[in-house]
């Protein structure tokens, strides 16, 4: 029984898979189920067994690139000394990987953001990702800076968000406009800055 659920969670995550990268080349408009299955080697009865329509499987991918940003996060936290600018670190260090590394998935988010504005469910699970995201990095700052104020910290963890965001757009359009490496050391720069201000 245990292998048949491995079995099962391989197959999915293989059609997760190859659906991120279909939507990287074809965006979220021109995925196709019979491409996905084509891409990970399944017949489309495969996908439709475990995705019942084209919306499910895309809400899955949505779910997965936003759980990838927490194992990655959470990888990296494992390695970080307990510091405020170790912690930071991990934020810009889990966006630059997805840049650099694993740029299907923010070519996803860029998609999937564009959609939100049609369809309700993917805008509230991109609102409800993003609190979690600032609610994350306030959680730090509260932890690491607890003389700075909620609301301060609420303010830097929106221009965290605005400045990995932001790299992500410039990046993956022209990767001549930012030295990765050095764009996140000036972010984080900004942040301990602002965080030392007084309100």
């Amino acid at each position: 029984m245990k292998l048949q659920s491995e079995k099962a969670a391989s197959t999915e995550d293989r059609i997760l898979d190859a659906a991120l990268d279909v939507v990287q080349e074809h965006a979220i408009s021109g995925t196709r189920i019979h491409l996905v299955a084509e891409r990970a080697g399944l017949f489309q009865s495969n996908i439709h067994y475990y995705f019942k329509s084209k919306r499910d499987l895309l809400l899955a991918v949505l779910d997965r690139l936003h759980r990838r940003c927490l194992d990655i996060r959470a990888e990296l936290r494992e390695h970080a000394d307990a510091s405020l600018d170790a912690q930071l670190d991990i934020f810009f260090e889990q966006k630059k990987q997805f840049i650099l590394y694993e740029s299907k998935y923010d070519y996803a988010e860029i998609d999937f953001w564009t959609q939100a504005h049609l369809d309700a469910e993917i805008r509230e699970r991109f609102a409800v990702s993003f609190r979690r995201w600032r609610g994350e990095i306030s959680r730090v700052i509260a932890r690491y800076a607890p003389q700075v104020p909620p609301e301060q910290c609420g303010f830097v963890s929106a221009l965290m968000v605005s400045m990995m965001e932001g790299a992500t757009l410039q990046y993956l359009v022209d990767r001549d406009a930012l030295a990765l490496d050095d764009y996140f050391a000036r972010c984080k720069q900004l942040v301990l800055a602002q965080l030392r201000q007084k309100t």
